[in-house]
């Protein structure tokens, strides 16, 4: 199979192929290996399962250098176990992966034991990377008669993954309004004059009943913001060994001038009592943001957005809408149909993969989104909603990945801060000006992009050899 190009990305992408339920840290690193372990079994047939008696995980690339601090191993081990990133309980996480690693006993789909050892059965080929993706794996699975399965995924941003003779994500739904550029989705506004969140919404029905899309909706509105409600009342270190110290709720206690109410509703109350004290609404957007992706390094449920993570920004901006606009009750759809859009544009044009296109490709992505899905809420044409997205990603073009010890925390979680404001920025500027004075299309930005992510150093690609990751490495080893 040839290398992932982004043109070959299907016509049809869901709202939901964009947002989907999971756990952090990484959608690339952590969602994506967790699915393709659960889909090397799922393949399977129950005869073929109950023969294993060993399976080894190989992993390439980016996965294999960073893996461990963005907790591939914990996923593949428990997608081998049959558990879900959506559906987990992710207080027993842990305890899950310590009881493989103490037992070297591994449960099939959580059904079939077979002899497991972490240590061995995992396999690091830091030196290697596949042909198709820097994000490789590869599982081998040998059975009581002597067969062998073996099968080659590729992890490609935002918790997508491909098999090894698939030409892209698999994809067979005709939408009445297609759409692989940003020009395509401006003629149908145009056409139909309705804004970008109509003709996603027409488009998403060919998936499924409007009253099936406003459930799901509501569902990843809810886990959004109940991320940062949680976000908001855990303090602690994160895990992984560098010692950073959980912000976001020091800083609501901060804003409030007490504890955080437990109640949700009561928390957002609390927060557009606050709505005319600009300082006060900046550190809260900011606050949103830190929530958000603390609760991501910490193996907390999170939604990509388009990735693990960017997962802060467009939750930030959104509750920035909510709480300190005049949010109509309706908006917070708007607004998550047309930030998945955008999303898609830049997915089929580009990249959403730091592996690939550096830490523009998250950040950068989600910025743009949440920027264009504010505009529309704002009230801003469909001109000045991708205008608003092409100015987000104009001002993070180059923005390179490169996580101290692969962890995703420094410098990512203050980046999802910077997004969110950008967004912000963005939005507003996009509105206040008219649409002739736009000298780049979003569609230029994007292909400028997807360059910039080919012209890039492997070593800025989540890979942790250069940049920050480095210079940190350096210094704690002078120390």
């Amino acid at each position: 199979m040839k290398p992932v190009d982004p043109t070959e990305i299907p016509q049809s992408l869901s709202v939901f192929d964009m947002f989907k339920i999971g756990v952090g840290p990484s959608s690339s690193h952590t969602m994506g290996p967790w699915l393709a372990a659960r889909r090397f079994l799922e393949e399977r047939t129950p005869q073929q399962i109950v023969k294993f008696t060993r399976i080894q995980v190989e992993l390439y690339g980016s996965l294999a250098k960073t893996g461990e601090g963005h907790g591939t191993d914990i996923a593949v081990q428990l997608g081998l176990s049959g558990q879900h990133p959506e559906t987990i309980d992710i207080s027993t996480l842990h305890q899950r992966v310590r009881a493989i690693a103490d037992s070297h006993e591994l449960r099939l789909l959580d059904q079939i034991p077979i002899s497991f050892n972490p240590t061995s059965d995992i396999l690091y080929h830091r030196d290697e990377s596949l042909p198709e993706h820097p994000n490789g794996m590869k599982f081998t699975g040998w059975t009581e008669d002597g067969n062998q399965h073996e099968e080659v995924f590729c992890s490609i941003g935002g918790g997508f993954i491909i098999k090894r003779g698939e030409l892209t994500t698999p994809s067979t739904v005709l939408v009445p309004f297609p759409i692989n550029c940003a020009d395509e989705l401006l003629n149908h506004c145009a056409s139909q004059s309705v804004p970008i969140s109509s003709i996603v919404l027409k488009n998403e029905l060919s998936w499924r009943p409007e009253s099936e899309v406003l459930e799901k909706l509501t569902k990843i509105r809810d886990t959004m913001i109940d991320t940062i409600h949680r976000g908001c009342r855990v303090d602690g270190i994160l895990p992984g060994g560098l010692g950073v110290q959980r912000r976001a709720a020091r800083m609501a206690r901060k804003l409030i001038g007490s504890e955080v109410p437990a109640d949700r509703e009561k928390w957002i109350a609390t927060l557009k009592m606050q709505r005319d004290s600009f300082p006060r609404v900046l550190d809260w957007i900011s606050c949103f943001a830190l929530a958000t992706n603390e609760e991501n390094a910490a193996f907390g449920r999170v939604v990509t957005a388009p990735t693990n993570g960017s997962a802060g920004v467009i939750p930030a901006v959104m509750l920035y809408h909510m709480c300190f606009c005049d949010s109509a009750d309706d908006d917070w759809i708007k607004f998550l149909l047309t930030a998945a859009e955008i999303g898609c544009v830049f997915k089929k044009g580009a990249t959403i993969s730091a592996a690939q296109g550096g830490c523009q490709a998250e950040i950068g992505v989600s910025s743009a989104m949440a920027a264009a899905a504010l505009t529309e809420v704002l009230g801003g044409t469909p001109m000045h909603a991708t205008e608003a997205a092409e100015i987000a990603m104009e001002h993070h073009l180059g923005l390179t990945c490169d996580p101290i010890r692969g962890l995703v925390q420094i410098p990512c979680i203050e980046r999802n801060a910077f997004g969110a404001v950008k967004a912000i920025t963005a939005a507003r500027l996009a509105i206040s000006r008219e649409p002739s004075e736009a000298r780049v299309s979003l569609d230029a930005v994007v292909n400028t992009m997807w360059e910039t992510a080919l012209d890039m150093n492997a070593k800025y690609k989540e890979t942790s050899e250069g940049g920050l990751a480095i210079q940190i490495a350096v210094n704690l080893s002078e120390c």
